[in-house]
């Protein structure tokens, strides 16, 4: 697999992983220990604790991303492109998406933090921008 293929099954490992540590056990906490009904969690309701909630949007995030990055990827690989600056860029997005997700759940959301998870999020749109100019030109090859 290509460095890029990598960083994508990561992308999504991540994604998985953060559903099970967070809104997963949080959830199966509560039900597990009587607090709730499992039939009470409604996707479109505000529900849980203020750090629950920004669990939820962190894997929203995730998702909403996911098959952008794969989009890219797939393209990148059919178009049979390589090199280092993919290889790096690849890398900015899954290091990027990691890191924002981490600010979002882990650290009180105050001016700072929100700066920071957004410098994370345009470190991965940016890169993923440059993957997409670099496989066109790979493809027009």
């Amino acid at each position: 697999m290509t460095v890029p293929q990598w960083a994508l099954l990561g992308f999504a490992v991540w994604t998985v992983l953060l559903l099970f540590a967070t809104i997963g056990f949080y959830r199966w906490a509560r039900i597990l220990t009587g607090r709730t009904q499992i039939s009470e969690w409604q996707a479109d309701v505000p529900q849980g604790s203020e750090w629950y909630r920004r669990a939820m949007r962190a894997h929203m995030n995730c998702v909403e991303n996911l098959p952008v990055f794969a989009a890219i990827v797939f393209c990148v690989t059919a178009a049979g492109a390589s090199g280092k600056l993919l290889d790096a860029l690849s890398v900015f997005v899954l290091g990027g998406r990691i890191a924002q997700t981490i600010i979002h759940i882990s650290v009180r959301q105050t001016n700072t933090a929100a700066a920071l998870r957004f410098a994370f999020f345009l470190i991965q749109a940016l890169s993923m921008l440059a993957m997409a100019v670099l496989c066109a030109i790979a493809a027009l090859k």
